[in-house]
This record gives C-alpha cells, sequence and structure tokens, in this order.
C-alpha cells in the first residue's frame, strides 16, 4: 500500500476536482497525478535512485506537494526543510542528510547557498526561473516521461523528519509510507471523520507536522487542500468563507492571531466543522473563546512526536472538562510509565513514558533514526520508544504530562516538574509566557529559574511573581530566580529552547 495508488485512484475517480489550491494556483487530481509522474521520471533520469535523499527547501507553494509526490513516487526519501531556519541550521541537515537533490526557489536560494557548503555536489531543482547550473520544476515536467516508475513494494521509507532540538543537536527520524498512512489515513478517518467531502486549510508550513498531515489527508482522502503562503489573521478569515473550508489544523500562535478575526465576524467561519488544535501546551483561554465564538466546531486536540506519531486524544466534549490532559491512549497503542530503574511505577505516579505501536516502521513508530545506529537503539528497545517525557495516567484513563525528562529540577531531594511551575507562573496576568529550568544552587542542589515573557503594556517584578506562586504551589517548586526577557527563545516550530536559557542564566 502506497500513497502514490491512493493518488492515483483519485485522479481515475475524480480527476477534475480540486486537489491543491494555493493563491492563484490549482491543481486537479488528475493534474497532479499527471505532473508529479513525470516529474518523478526526470528525477530518475536526474540520476535519483531508490533510498537517494532529497531535501525540499520551499515555502507553502503548489510546488512543495509536486516536490513531496515526485520524491516519493521516484523512490527517494524527502527531506522537509522548514524555511524558517537559520542557515546554520540547514547546513546541519544537509550535512547529516547528504541529499542527492535540493528543491529551492527564488525565496530560498540565498539561505541555500550560504548553508550549501555541505551539499556542493547536490542537483539544484529550482521552482520559477533557474540560474545556471539549476533545473526548473517546469521543465522536468515538461520532459518527464507519464506513467508511475516503478519501485521495489518492500521499500517504504519515504521521510526523514528531523527532531525540533529542544535539547541539542537534531536527530533525523526515518519514517516511512506505512508512518503517514495509518494516523493520517486511518486514525484520523476514525476519530476526526475526515473524509473526501472536506476542505482543509494549511496555516502552518508544510515543512511541519501540522501542515504535512492535511497535505497527507489530502493525498489519503482525496479531498481539497488549500495552502496559505503564509498565514495572514484576515487572508485566513477570507479563505475559510470563500473556500467553504471544514477542517483546519492550528498552534497556538495561529490560535492567538486569528481570534480577534474569529471573535469579530463568527459567521466567516460558519463551513468549519473541526479544528485540530495542536502544538505544545494549547492555552486553554484560546479554546475557551474559539469554543464560544463557534460552539458548532468540534475541538481535538492530542499527544504527538515524530518518532511516534500521534498517541492520544482529547476529543471535543474533554476540551473543558480535562482541559490540562493529554487525552486517552489511542486504540493499538501501549504505554509504560516507569521509573529510573524502568520498573512500572505505582498507579498515580509520575514515570517516564514508553511507547509501543508495533513493528517499527510498519504502524507509527519511526523506522530508526538516519545513520545513528546508537541513538536508535538507546530510543527503541524491543519496540519500546523511550519518549523522555514524565507523565501520569489518572484513574480514568487520562493521561498527564508533568515534564520532559531532562528538564525536571531536582532540589532538596525533590522532583519539580518545570511544567506544574510553568501552568501557575502562566496564570499570573502580567505573563504572556513562562519557561523553568534547574539551575545550580550551593545548597539544595538545584534550584527553579523562572524565565518570563510579559504581555504588552504589562509590568511585574521578581517579588511579585514569586508571591504570585506562593499561594498556588509548595513552597520548595516556586522560583527562586526570575528573569524577565522581551522573547522566549524558540525553535522554527515555536517550541522554547531552554538550552538557550540555560546559556544566558547569570
Amino acid at each position: 500500500m502506497k500513497l502514490a495508488s491512493f493518488l492515483a485512484a483519485y485522479a481515475r475517480n475524480t480527476p477534475d476536482k480540486d486537489a491543491v489550491i494555493c493563491g492563484d494556483e490549482r491543481l486537479t487530481f488528475a493534474e497532479l497525478n499527471d505532473t508529479t509522474d513525470r516529474l518523478a521520471n526526470s528525477l530518475r533520469t536526474l540520476g535519483v535512485g531508490i533510498g537517494d535523499r532529497v531535501a525540499i527547501q520551499l515555502q507553502n507553494t503548489v510546488e512543495f506537494v509536486r516536490a513531496f509526490l515526485a520524491i516519493t513516487k521516484a523512490g527517494g526519501i524527502a527531506v522537509p526543510v522548514n524555511t524558517r531556519l537559520a542557515p546554520g541550521e540547514i547546513a546541519y541537515i544537509l550535512a547529516d542528510s547528504a541529499p542527492k537533490a535540493v528543491f529551492i526557489s527564488d525565496e530560498t536560494r540565498e539561505v541555500f547557498e550560504r548553508a550549501a557548503t555541505n551539499a556542493k555536489e547536490a542537483l539544484r531543482i529550482a521552482a520559477g526561473f533557474p540560474k545556471q547550473g539549476e533545473h526548473a520544476i517546469a521543465d522536468l515536467i515538461e520532459k518527464g516521461s507519464p506513467g508511475t516508475p516503478s519501485v521495489p513494494s518492500d521499500f517504504d521509507d519515504n521521510l526523514i523528519v528531523y527532531t525540533s532540538g529542544t535539547t541539542g543537536k537534531p536527530k533525523g527520524a526515518v519514517l516511512t509510507q506505512a508512518n503517514s498512512i495509518i494516523p493520517n489515513g486511518y486514525i484520523n478517518a476514525v476519530q476526526y471523520g475526515i473524509s473526501d467531502k472536506d476542505r482543509q486549510l494549511v496555516t502552518t508550513p508544510l515543512a511541519h507536522r501540522t501542515g504535512f498531515a492535511r497535505m497527507a489527508n489530502m493525498i489519503l482522502h482525496g479531498c481539497t487542500l488549500v495552502v496559505m503562503p503564509r498565514f495572514e489573521p484576515a487572508a485566513a478569515a477570507k479563505l475559510v468563507k470563500d473556500q467553504r473550508i471544514t477542517v483546519i489544523g492550528i498552534v497556538p500562535t495561529v490560535g492567538r492571531m486569528l481570534l480577534p478575526e474569529i471573535e469579530s465576524h463568527p459567521e466567516n467561519f460558519a463551513s468549519v466543522q473541526v479544528m485540530l488544535v495542536t502544538g505544545e501546551a494549547f492555552p486553554l483561554e484560546v479554546k475557551q473563546r474559539i469554543h464560544k465564538a463557534l460552539p458548532h466546531v468540534r475541538l481535538y486536540s492530542f499527544f504527538a512526536m515524530t518518532e511516534v506519531g500521534g498517541l492520544t486524544l482529547l476529543g471535543p466534549d474533554e476540551q473543558f472538562t480535562h482541559p490540562t490532559s493529554l487525552g486517552r491512549l489511542n486504540p493499538g497503542a501501549e504505554v509504560r510509565l516507569l521509573d529510573p530503574e524502568r520498573n512500572a511505577v505505582a498507579p498515580g505516579e509520575v514515570g517516564e513514558m514508553w511507547v509501543r505501536t508495533g513493528e517499527p516502521g510498519r504502524f507509527l513508530t519511526m523506522r530508526c533514526y538516519f545513520n545513528k545506529p546508537k541513538e536508535t537503539a538507546e530510543t527503541i528497545r524491543d519496540g519500546w520508544v523511550a519518549t523522555g517525557d514524565m507523565a501520569r495516567r489518572a484513574p480514568d484513563g487520562h493521561y498527564y504530562i508533568m515534564d520532559r525528562k531532562k528538564d525536571m529540577v531536582l532540589s532538596g531531594g525533590y522532583n519539580i516538574y518545570s511544567k506544574e511551575v510553568e501552568l501557575v507562573l502562566q496564570q499570573h496576568p502580567a505573563v504572556q509566557d513562562a519557561a523553568v529550568i534547574g539551575v545550580p544552587d550551593a545548597i539544595y542542589g538545584e534550584a527553579v529559574a523562572a524565565f518570563i515573557e510579559l504581555r504588552p503594556g504589562a509590568s511585574a517584578t521578581e517579588e511579585d511573581i514569586i508571591a504570585h506562586c506562593r499561594d498556588l504551589i509548595a513552597g520548595y517548586k516556586k522560583p527562586k530566580h526570575v528573569r524577565f526577557l522581551s522573547s522566549l527563545p524558540r525553535n522554527s516550530t515555536g517550541k522554547v529552547q531552554k538550552f538557550e536559557l540555560r546559556k544566558v542564566f547569570t
């Protein structure tokens, strides 16, 4: 079962239906299938073989979708590169993945050139007008032969997705076609009701998991994909209305920015049926305001990782009865909560999450880390994946993340879960966001340090913040140090980079 076979079926059954819309560009399923066949055959002619890596350094465009499908059909392994990454980060990905070819555009060429010292021999394939030595996507499509290239049935590697790197250098998770088909095809159909009748809006980079999942939905369900080249709230609201969007996937930043449009003109969102609110710690306040303005919309959230996909689901009826929960475990997934000696913790106690979804590469679990057998063996043991997340399971089956294992603060013999402290800090009316780390302490070993990002126009002192915590959490958990930053350091997907906070702590 391959992604190309799903697309080919929709090209036969609904050839004139819109598959992808981006700005003024539209591709029907027949056009998408034929042009990606031709581009795949041209990639083969250029020397891209089975298992060769091909990077996609393109912004949100029709060409991103074409590039991914052509790489897949040619038997290559796509390496999506988030265009918001810095040149040094891109250089690392290029050095690690060693791509045979790279898709670039006029908008991404300059950054690629600065990172290209690690990809000097890579073929350059350009969207738009190519420069000397580059191949134009349009020319390759025009010259390519029709028909899907032959790929060995037992070859399934499809993507290398780099982990966010919040605790160090990213690792490339090798994902298979099965890793896309199972969650985005079958699980999404059962849980969210995704079907060929949907019209989905992409508000985030296609190179990121949230955007990529919507593209996979289009391929696997035959629904229409509407892609925003870049997110802008008013433009998004207009697209939702004009394109009769039924499904939107949003991360916290998009949710906050879109709220004024939702609240001032809820009628523009009348067609929306499902909103997937994902990303780290999606704010309860934002969900509450969305629900108040759009009570007909079903909100879903979930816990997912690059290495093991979506593991839990919190449905519409649970968003406000269990607002801090990850949800219940998805059928087919297994979880163990273990102590440092890998013994099961007592019911209700906190332990590291180890998860299993079957043979790596066949269901949800990645096949391996690219070219990192040692790290793969440390992460996947007898099919079980060590997530590094500290969690507890409530009697009703709901899971709660307490902390990242490496972010736990050990002070005076007590385990302090930074997530718990951060949630308390975020309740202060002046606090926009907060992050907590452990720092050396001469008496207690470690102490809690809080980094605060204030709301625009708001003010607070260190004493205000500590006093706020004093009545809400145990004394040993409250911050000993408070630092105010204009903005917390984040990676390209919006996650706080705590290793950067450790560097700047004084």
